[in-house]
């Protein structure tokens, strides 16, 4: 079902029992589809097996020796290096 902005704010308590029972509830603003009301097992079937931010970030691209060596070389001060 579509609702106008308005009538989703006026019976916001409508527009989800509605996303419960019935499923995903579109609002619309000025007659534009503007945004979607789901119910928490419809968004968390949406999000399942989905990678979350940190997983992206662990996983990152992975180092072969030859750049990991480098990386090693560079974090190392010089062996003769004067301070």
């Amino acid at each position: 079902m579509e609702w106008p902005l308005q009538d989703a704010k006026n019976q916001f308590s409508k527009v989800v029992q509605k996303a419960r029972l019935e499923g995903p509830q579109g609002v619309t603003l000025r007659g534009m589809r503007a945004a979607v009301v789901l119910s928490a097992a419809d968004y968390d079937a949406l999000r399942s097996g989905r990678p979350t931010l940190v997983d992206d970030l662990l996983a990152g691209p992975s180092w072969d020796d030859e750049l990991a060596e480098e990386a090693m070389r560079r974090t190392k001060p010089p062996r003769d290096a004067a301070f």
